[in-house]
């Protein structure tokens, strides 16, 4: 399995363009994050400090490859001079192909997302499943480390030592009540039974996944993770949601993941 090195942790200030680009040597990196509800970008520099300020357009709907790269390059045209992309994506990804996207279009099937951006941007380009790219934001590289995104679905990611476990796709797996962790704990099942019983429900996933991995660390991110307001227990931290964008520079750190 490819490994991929935990990446540095980026000053939590960010630098304007005239700041950053005058300090900073080597590689930009175009940051983007697929997501079923919105588009976020921003340019990382070589130290992972933001070079831009993030932008973001709601996701196309319906949200096929073509209105979504549509809506990218409109999206990434403000953002200036970079060397190189990585992408963060809602599904499983396999050497930069695209196998399932359940929260945007049966399009992305079997897509060469890296390919793709690629040939429309003149940038090599490096595709990982998103909670994967956000947990290269946040994690310290020590032992089992686990990161749950909470958005339109729900994204996981799994790490020992540093290392990404690829395409843990736990929020299919069958939860509760003939649910699985999606339907339970997504922005749909949050519309539906609202924020005290979602919060509930995000409470019992927790105490689910915790004797099945045994994480040193969770990490708690996405869009909704904002939304939680119980005690959590002390392996469990809240992350913001912009990490999801400052992992990008791990997907070319150490003996890089292909694509």
């Amino acid at each position: 399995m490819p490994r991929a090195a935990a990446a540095p942790r980026p000053s939590p200030r960010k630098k304007t363009p005239r700041e950053s680009s005058s300090s900073a040597s080597g590689p930009r990196t175009l940051a983007i994050d697929i997501g079923g509800s919105g588009l976020k970008a921003l340019v990382l520099g070589p130290d992972g400090t933001p070079l831009s300020e993030r932008q973001r357009v709601a996701t196309p709907k319906p949200a096929t490859t073509q209105a979504v790269m549509r809506t990218l390059m409109k999206l990434i045209k403000p953002l200036g001079k970079f060397e190189r992309v990585s992408v963060g994506f809602p599904g499983v990804v396999e050497e930069g192909v695209t196998k399932t996207a359940h929260n945007l279009h049966k399009s992305w099937e079997d897509f060469d997302l890296a390919q793709a951006l690629s040939k429309a941007t003149g940038r090599p380009t490096r595709v990982l499943n998103d909670a994967g790219v956000q947990g290269f934001g946040v994690i310290e590289g020590r032992g089992v480390e686990m990161v749950l995104t909470l958005g339109t679905g729900l994204g996981c990611a799994l790490y020992v030592d540093g290392k990404y476990v690829p395409n843990i796709e736990l929020a299919h797996h069958p939860f509760r009540h003939g649910k699985t962790y999606e339907e339970y704990v997504g922005d749909a099942a949050l519309k539906r039974v609202g924020k005290k019983k979602w919060n509930k429900h995000v409470q019992r996933v927790l105490e689910q996944v915790q004797p099945i991995f045994n994480p040193q660390k969770i990490y708690l991110g996405g869009g909704n993770a904002r939304l939680v307001d119980f005690p959590l227990p002390k392996n469990v931290k809240l992350t913001e949601n912009i990490a999801g964008l400052l992992g990008g520079n791990a997907l070319w750190k150490d003996e890089p993941l292909p694509r």
